[in-house]
């Protein structure tokens, strides 16, 4: 079974990787100085705040915070997890990912996905896939709900046979391979004795796939009137109902560029609408649609539709979805809404009207700001003007997660009209002056002092190729002075790599609370006024490292006074003591080397 990337690996991998070819092929970069810029886009703006170094071979927005290295960049943009981001980039430069077969690994790598799992959710795929063809009441199930075979094969819908071990005699006849299914959802270990048995059983299968066509999990639809209706698979190493839509592989499949997606609730939902070429639709996996969701839709195309029943339960799923678009909701990005008549779904509905008349609905959705206006309109406790203060309150806090921009303009200026302020700007001030500082505003570049060992952290992780100019100082050891452990570690670890980039020293301490210290440092501002020419990194990390090394001979003589005073010194411990006091009140130690 596989196991850890190494990290030598992810070195290399980050090395050949050139972080300024890998984000201009997503986000147009423009030469800026020694850096390269672009509008950030993790967060709408205007100005170009976001940064990034060939040099450091890291990535800083000014605006949002957000920052990294290649593998961050991945994983930030695409939505993909740590793993997926070293297959993602390993495949652009050509090469194969290794894995470890111990457990152990390098510090701040992560575990990878097993390989063997995915490819054990394909062969199962395929095996459900087959067994449809046999399955005479699956089959008439099918046809009876209007599917055609062409259909059937796009979304590659199979059938789960009824016996309780058809999965595991099959797929896990080894302990390493039950295991593996049994962390993959498809098989549940017995409460009593050992052994596991299907999780699928009797049920039409749709396979979820992943951004990379991977099968990562199951939707099943039970025959006839058994319950759950939908049974899907469980959240594993590999599948996350929170992120994953079904049918979205499909769709951009089915198109280069996606104009528009439309997000239903159901699995027969999207194939239904497949059958009459609306192949644009996909669902979310048995939870509402969250923020990941979105995030991921609109990193595909900028018009995103939801459709919902018309009743109480699909307006409360439409303002959940709402609620979770906020922070989304870019320039350049629309969200829209259709309600459906009661005792319609889309697989219905599109049978009756079909494919014209199911698009000139989506055509005439309602904009997700009228929509949120009216609900805020009609859930008011109050009348009146009182009334509409409640409105006007709620839609500000609402309108504040907004980014900034013109749709957040617009939305303020509906607000206005809507209260009937006209142009009393005063009004719209007061009301959106009562509020934290938004993520944007919190995340300014850092300013101010930082402690001597901080700054050096800061420096040696900004520019390492300068601080292995430094010799190893292992004596520093023996200082009493909190995070002095640390930085040695780091300063080893630069000595040990020339050449090493900030990216690929940050991409060591991934996943760990000296990563999460180190991420900040490699942004922090400082030198706040710019220079004519570069600072004297080399100079002022030299004279930090004397000043430890002067704190630690101090140190030292206070400890052998006070063993003078306690029990009193050997020769040896003596001649030290001697020898230190001389050197201190010497005042000669200019540099490292003296």
């Amino acid at each position: 079974m596989a196991g850890r990337i190494p990290q030598s690996f992810i070195d290399d991998l980050l090395a050949r990787t050139d972080i300024v070819e890998l984000i201009d092929s997503r986000v147009r970069l423009k030469k800026a100085g020694k850096n390269y810029q672009a509008c950030c886009p993790f967060h709408n703006e205007k100005s170009p705040s976001f940064t990034v170094s060939q040099e450091k071979q890291f990535y800083h927005c000014f605006g949002c915070g957000a920052h990294g290295n290649a593998v961050g960049f991945v994983m930030e943009y695409d939505g993909l997890e740590f793993p997926d981001a070293i297959d993602e980039l390993a495949s652009m430069q050509g090469m194969q990912v290794p894995r470890e077969q111990s457990g152990s690994g390098a510090a701040g790598s992560q575990p990878a996905v097993s390989k063997d799992l995915f490819e054990l959710m394909n062969q199962i795929a395929r095996f459900y896939e087959s067994n449809l063809k046999s399955a005479t009441h699956a089959v008439e199930y099918l046809k009876g709900r209007g599917l055609n075979g062409e259909v059937v094969k796009r979304f590659n819908i199979g059938y789960a046979p009824g016996d309780w071990d058809q999965v595991r005699r099959r797929f896990g006849a080894s302990r390493d391979h039950e295991q593996l299914l049994i962390t993959g959802g498809m098989l549940i270990p017995r409460d009593s004795g050992p052994g596991s048995y299907d999780r699928f059983r009797d049920r039409i299968m749709f396979p979820i796939r992943d951004k990379r066509g991977r099968v990562i999990g199951f939707g099943g639809r039970v025959l006839g009137d058994g319950t759950p209706k939908y049974l899907n698979s469980p959240e594993t190493p590999i599948f996350h109902k929170g992120r994953e839509l079904f049918g979205l592989y499909e769709v951009k499949q089915a198109h280069k560029e996606v104009r528009r997606i439309l997000v239903v609730e159901g699995y027969m939902d999207v194939v239904a609408l497949g059958q009459f070429d609306i192949d644009y639709a996909v669902a979310a996996l048995g939870t509402a649609t969250t923020s990941d969701h979105i995030h991921t839709l609109f990193r595909t195309t900028a018009e995103v539709v939801c459709c919902y029943d018309g009743d109480k339960a699909g307006r409360e799923a439409a303002w959940r979805a709402l609620d979770n678009a906020l922070s989304h909701l870019q320039d350049g990005r629309e969200l829209k809404f259709v309600f459906l008549p009661d005792g319609e779904d889309p697989d219905s509905l599109v049978r009756q009207i079909g494919k014209a008349g199911f698009e000139l609905l989506l055509d005439q959705a309602q904009p997700f700001a009228d929509f949120m206006f009216e609900r805020l309109a009609r859930d008011a406790a109050l009348s009146g003007e009182a009334g509409k203060f409640e409105v006007a309150n709620k839609a500000a806090e609402l309108i504040r997660r907004v980014p900034e921009g013109f749709t957040r303009e617009g939305l303020i200026t509906r607000l206005s009209s809507m209260m009937r302020w006209g142009e009393n700007q005063q009004r719209i001030t007061e009301l959106f002056s009562r509020h934290t500082p938004s993520k944007v505003e919190q995340a300014k570049p850092q300013r101010g002092k930082l402690t001597p060992l901080r700054r050096a952290l800061a420096l040696m992780v900004q520019y390492p190729g300068i601080t292995a100019e430094l010799p190893a100082m292992p004596e520093l050891a023996g200082l009493r002075l909190q995070g002095i452990g640390f930085l040695l570690k780091l300063h080893q670890q630069i000595l040990a790599q020339p050449g090493i980039t900030t990216g690929i020293l940050l991409e060591h301490w991934r996943g760990t609370k000296e990563g999460e210290i180190l991420a900040q440092l490699a942004m922090h501002d400082l030198f706040e006024i710019q220079l004519e020419r570069e600072p004297d990194i080399l100079g002022e990390l030299q004279d930090t490292f004397v000043g430890f090394i002067n704190q630690f001979l101090k140190q030292r003589i206070e400890e052998l006074q006070a063993k003078v005073a306690q029990q009193g010194l050997t020769a040896e411990e003596t001649q030290e003591l001697m020898m230190l006091i001389r050197e201190v009140q010497s005042e000669k130690r200019n540099d490292i080397g003296a």
